[in-house]
């Protein structure tokens, strides 16, 4: 079957999946807990919904199953609305800031005995020493998505989507820390610079850089690619790989100085449903479970025993898992605090001209 059709085809599931369980778990008032129902809110396109499916077969409990667009959307959903959600996912700068504003409620690990899956080098991460809050859910990088056909010069760092000769032909990210990340780490500054002269030369090289931009996506950005509608986007790993995966011509690029990240899956502090919560994530780190949301996703997983059932060729794919020399050079964000403020402001500013 072909890939986008298979993808439609899962989201049409998704979507009934969703609408049954609303109906399923609609005689529960608003704030009272619901042992046969939980509520996961996750990035958009990031879960196999078969596996929704085979969580309620066997566990009972049916999923709400919602999405978001950025970690800021997540934050502001959860602090700023009623909405209560069981089980989220956000990435590591995100959970480092919520861990700091007591947002997140402590794991028990009695609960998760797969928790021994995942491997060490994914345990001791900075933004979650012990992995106390948080166990990883996908991981990867952010580079360049080109296509040979439309980009005459050879990729070999950001400085081509600063290049006026493919004006209209480059899709940024939406997202104030991956767009400031690029434009700081070309001058050499790190990608969680809390210094306002270098957050403004980065301000100034975005704003110079706006003229030439197509769009600034996410979702959609991979598929103005497979189109081949666009030169150039900045991308996630996985969403390239999906993109190669429809258009073989397509090529991705890992800067030396991009970013190396996490998505990890939390409870939140006022989760109705933790044994539920429990439950779902203990099921997502099953090995099985995790290669089947991999290859239907197309990111990279933290557990090698589940790696090892992936097909051979994603297995030995170097953009999916780059080798350790690559990743040694890429930069983790973390949390920034009240500056982040300041970078959405300023990216509000650029696409404000």
């Amino acid at each position: 079957m072909n890939r986008k059709l298979h993808k439609l085809l899962l989201l049409l599931i998704l979507t009934l999946t969703v609408s049954f369980t609303l109906q399923a778990c609609s005689l529960v008032p608003s704030g009272a807990a619901d042992s046969n129902c939980i509520h996961v809110y996750n990035w958009g396109s990031y879960i196999d919904p078969e596996l929704l499916q085979k969580f309620t077969a066997e566990t009972g409990i049916n999923v709400i199953y919602e999405t978001f667009n950025s970690n800021e959307d997540l934050y502001v959903k959860l602090t700023n609305s009623s909405n209560r959600y069981d089980v989220i996912v956000p990435s590591d700068y995100m959970v480092e800031r919520m861990i700091k504003e007591k947002l997140l409620y402590p794991l028990d690990y009695t609960l998760l005995p797969n928790s021994k899956y995942i491997d060490d080098k994914f345990k001791h991460a900075g933004y979650d020493v012990g992995n106390r809050y948080s166990q990883p859910f996908f991981w990867g990088t952010v580079g360049i998505l080109y296509n040979p056909d439309l980009v005459s010069d050879s990729v070999t760092g950001w400085d081509i989507l600063f290049n006026e000769k493919y004006k209209g032909n480059i899709i940024m990210l939406d997202s104030s820390r991956d767009n400031f990340m690029i434009a700081l780490r070309q001058r050499g500054f790190s990608a969680n610079s809390t210094d306002l002269n270098e957050l403004n030369l980065a301000k100034s090289d975005l704003m110079q850089q706006f003229p030439l931009v197509y769009a600034y996506l996410v979702d959609q950005a991979k598929d103005h690619m497979i189109n081949e509608e666009c030169a150039l986007a900045v991308l996630y790993s996985g969403d390239a790989l999906d993109a190669i995966a429809e258009n073989p011509k397509l090529r991705y690029f890992i800067p030396p100085n991009s970013n190396i990240w996490t998505d990890a899956m939390c409870i939140p502090k006022n989760a109705l449903n933790l044994k539920g919560a429990h439950a779902f994530i203990n099921f997502m780190l099953q090995p099985e479970n995790m290669a089947a949301n991999a290859e239907e996703v197309g990111y990279a997983i933290p557990a090698s025993v589940a790696k090892k059932l992936l097909p051979a060729e994603v297995q030995k794919d170097q953009n999916a898992y780059p080798p350790l020399k690559t990743l040694e050079k890429l930069e983790n964000f973390r949390d920034i605090g009240t500056w982040q403020a300041i970078y959405d402001e300023y990216m509000q500013d650029i696409k404000n001209q």
